[in-house]
Formats: C-alpha cells, structure tokens, sequence
C-alpha cells in the first residue's frame, strides 16, 4: 500500500512539472507572436495566404489570386505555358485602395 501512495505522489508531481511546462511554453509563445500590434524590423507581418482562381478581365485567361490577408496585398499569377511558370500579371495593396477616394 505504501509503494502504490509513493507512485501516487510522483505520477502528481511528474503531471505538475510537465503542466508547468507547458504554461511556460505557451506563455511565451504568446509574448512573441507575430500578430502582436508591432510590425517586425522589415516591416511585414508573417502572411496568411488564400489562393482563389479566376479569370482576367482581359483576354479571359484563367488566373490565379493570392490575398495575403496579414499584409493586405493581392497578386494575380497566370500560367505561361512557353515558360512552364507562373507568371505575375497584377498587384494591389488592398490598404493603400481602401484610403484612396474613388473617381467618377
């Protein structure tokens, strides 16, 4: 009976290390995470990227848009099949488009 509370005891302190542990490591993954309210030193966030496919408005070329919703940018990428690569066709900063006053 004695040896059954002495392994009792060590399963209880070997559980409250390791539950120390593990707040250790959370907590400090949250205080260095990248979608804190600082910009990183160049500048940009980590991305957080949605691929969506399309077409152009031109030429009806099917294509690719990637939103980077961390940095507010969208690329639009379409195949060239002489290259066999994907090629750039576009660019928006979605937080430069929102600032700007729309004409007629």
């Amino acid at each position: 009976m004695n040896q059954l509370v002495k392994s009792n005891r060590s399963l209880v302190v070997l559980n409250a290390a390791l539950l120390a542990g593990l707040v250790l490591v959370m907590w400090s993954q949250t205080a260095g995470a990248q979608n804190s309210a600082e910009r990183p030193a160049n500048g940009r966030n980590r991305g957080e990227y949605t691929m969506i496919s399309g077409k152009t408005n031109a030429g009806g070329a099917d294509a690719i848009y990637v939103l980077d919703a961390a940095n507010q940018e969208v690329i639009a990428l379409r195949w060239d099949v002489a290259k066999q690569s994907l090629t750039g066709i576009g660019y928006r900063n979605l937080i430069a488009d929102s600032k700007s006053v729309p004409g007629r």
